[in-house]
């Protein structure tokens, strides 16, 4: 059995998680998030605890039961605490702004580029040059944080882009005579 699955995932106060044939539901005061199941893993709830069992003896099964254990885990942690990640836009001239249910983002190109945000995430501004996103769904708040960064990424000479707040940019030297 998985190593990781071996460890029973902890439900705080406020948080309950709903077992369903192919489904569990786990509901939290920040919100409510739901992963499908497979046949290959066993999800008990013994009080507080969430348990994980393989139902077989297949790699496919040890393995889904890690990755089973980890994503109901981030589920828990997302409806108590939330997630968030850190943006920050470094270069001249370079800005972003959140106006109603979009990102204005300007990058050094001749437009500005508008990010629609999607559904259950919140983004905000404190700074011309630094970005949070924010939201329960941890795989959602990555992925809408790696779509920002995808418009300009850091490149390596002079460090310009849009980067991860604790992300470390490599420079590279410049070409010499």
């Amino acid at each position: 059995m998985s190593r990781i699955a071996k460890y029973p995932v902890e439900l705080p106060k406020g948080v309950e998680a709903t077992l369903a044939a192919d489904q569990i539901t786990v509901k939290g005061p920040l919100g409510t998030l739901t992963q499908a199941l497979t046949g290959d893993v066993v999800v008990a709830q013994e009080g507080s605890q969430l348990t994980f069992k393989v139902a077989n003896s297949s790699r496919l099964a040890n393995a889904l039961s890690g990755t089973m254990r980890a994503i109901v885990s981030n589920m828990v942690t997302g409806v108590s605490k939330g997630f968030e990640r850190k943006l920050t836009l470094v270069g001249v001239g370079f800005r972003a702004q959140v106006q109603g249910n979009a990102l204005k983002l300007q990058l050094g190109y001749s437009h500005d580029i508008l990010h629609t945000v999607p559904e259950g995430i919140k983004i905000e501004c404190p700074t011309q040059t630094d970005i949070v996103v924010k939201g329960v769904d941890k795989q959602a708040v990555g992925q809408v944080a790696a779509n920002i960064r995808a418009y300009r990424e850091p490149e390596p000479y002079k460090g310009k882009g849009v980067r991860y707040a604790d992300e470390q940019v490599i420079m590279k030297e410049t070409k010499k005579k």
